[in-house]
């Protein structure tokens, strides 16, 4: 006999979770899910999937040198550049007038 929230593991170690708990914490098929590891057994709980967009160097270097809004922040934005290992002038970027 199952207990009311117990599930049994089948081949591969998968579980079923009961309907009732899948459909409170909005976990459906496809849905991923966080196994912890707790002193007192396995917390299984609905994970949060974030998108990381990954810039390249040249990327950063152009929002830096295209974000310079005075003279101080463009000579700060290309130092920071060249500490990148890049060349400012060879990076494509809008360059606001020279004060």
């Amino acid at each position: 006999m199952i207990a009311p929230n117990g599930c049994r593991v089948g081949k591969r170690g998968m579980v079923v979770l009961p309907a009732r708990l899948r459909k409170r914490f909005g976990i459906a098929e496809g849905s991923y899910v966080v196994a912890e590891e707790r002193e007192e057994g396995i917390l299984l709980r609905p994970a949060e999937l974030m998108l990381v967009e990954m810039y390249s160097p040249q990327s950063v270097a152009e929002f830096l040198l295209g974000s310079a809004v005075d003279e101080a922040s463009r000579v700060e934005a290309e130092a920071e550049v060249r500490r990148m290992g890049l060349d400012p002038e060879k990076i494509d970027h809008f360059k606001p007038p020279r004060e």
